[in-house]
């Protein structure tokens, strides 16, 4: 028999069916098959892997030929093996990401939270400070914050927000015997704070977290999956910095999350934090904004020194496509409001302060309002579980 188109398409519309087991997705829709048709009795497949001497072509072999061998007429199959060039990777990998993404298993982070992961190139920006600052104003507006410290290695929000209880576990649902960690909380104006760091499971501040990259991701899994976050206006993750497997678990987990880039003015860390955005969109995360952070130094007199450079926040804004959200001037009441445990930003007083504010009130009222789910059934859902027993707090 001649090959067809008909005959083509049956193959196609089989090989849908094959699952590659790593990237869990099918074959065809990763754009892995270069070509099938039939020829006489025997199906020719060409299938392109990620790498040529991949671990799992046995399997995706054996899936092929057992779903082909089931057209009629189909007595043999041929698999022919080729392998991706790097842009058919990068497509291949983003399209798994997004699969990943969008096919999140539950975390307790409910669909009416707003999840801002806060984010930068390197350390040493001030990211944990902002995160800090920013949550509390929220707080202090009269929102229910959670505050996920995602800096497993390096945990500082607890001493910047006053805290140094240890997490506890305990029974929540009495069908359940499995318990929850209940995270720690700090009353802030009419709101209230959530906290959860690994920095509240150790001995003391000092205690060194020798953990490989796994442990790190498995950890943040554990505080989304095994927290009993309870109702949340929104959810402030304090990233570690760079790209690696803490942020990339994020991304999987929390399909709703969006990402705000701290910077500082210097050009260094500018293009640093290129790297985050570009992680970002990669793994299909909308980012609201740049924060540049330590911007100048003002004397009493107004003079301005601009310690670590001009601009950076402009320039990275302008590069990345998305509004500059505020600068924070370099003020010595941000690292003592860090060190004693009161953020500057429910102060009230001083430049900082105020540009904290401004970018809470910005948040807030236009680029990450409260999500209002009223019509939804998410919502409804939500509503139901606090009528039964899960109140706001």
């Amino acid at each position: 028999m001649s090959k067809t188109q008909v005959d083509d398409d049956a193959i196609i519309g089989l090989l849908r069916g094959v699952i590659d087991p790593e990237l869990h997705d099918n074959i065809v829709d990763l754009g892995m098959v270069r070509s099938a048709y039939r020829e006489n009795s025997t199906a020719h497949i060409t299938i392109a892997l990620t790498t040529a001497g991949c671990p799992l072509r046995a399997t995706i072999k054996r899936d092929c030929e057992t779903r082909v061998k089931s057209l009629p007429g189909i007595e043999k199959v041929k698999l022919h093996w080729d392998e991706l060039n790097a842009k058919e990777k990068a497509r291949v990998m983003e399209r798994a990401r997004k699969y990943a993404r969008d096919n999140a298993s539950p975390t307790e982070i409910q669909p009416t939270t707003r999840v801002l992961s806060i984010a930068s190139g390197k350390g040493g920006v001030g990211k944990s400070s902002v995160t800090v600052n920013i949550a509390a104003s929220l707080a202090n507006r009269g929102f229910t914050v959670g505050v996920l410290d995602a800096d497993i290695w390096g945990f500082s929000v607890p001493r910047m927000l006053g805290l140094d209880s240890r997490l506890e576990a305990k029974i929540i649902d009495s069908d359940s015997t499995r318990p929850k960690i209940i995270p720690e909380e700090r009353s802030e104006g009419s709101g209230v704070l959530k906290v959860v760091s690994t920095g509240l499971m150790v001995d003391t501040e000092e205690t060194a977290l020798m953990w490989r990259g796994l442990m790190l991701a498995k950890a943040v899994e554990q505080f989304l999956r095994d927290v009993q976050w309870g109702y949340l206006d929104y959810l402030l993750i304090d990233m570690p910095p760079g790209t690696g497997d803490v942020q990339m678990a994020l991304a999987r987990l929390l399909p709703q999350a969006e990402m705000i880039v701290v910077t500082t003015p210097s050009l260094s860390a500018q293009k640093v934090a290129v790297r985050v955005a570009d992680m970002a969109r990669r793994s299909h995360m909308p980012i609201l904004g740049v924060i540049e952070n330590m911007s100048a130094f003002v004397t009493p007199d107004g003079t301005s020194w601009p310690v670590f450079g001009e601009g950076g926040g402009v320039r990275l804004a302008t590069e990345i496509d998305v509004p500059l959200l505020g600068s924070i001037p370099l003020e010595p009441s941000v690292s003592a409001g860090g060190d004693n445990g009161t953020p500057v930003s429910t102060s009230n007083t001083g430049a900082a302060a105020t540009a904290f504010n401004q970018i809470v009130e910005r948040l807030v009222s236009d680029i990450a309002p409260p999500l209002d789910l009223s019509s939804c059934s998410a919502h409804t859902i939500s509503e139901v579980s606090v009528s039964v027993g899960n109140p706001r707090k």
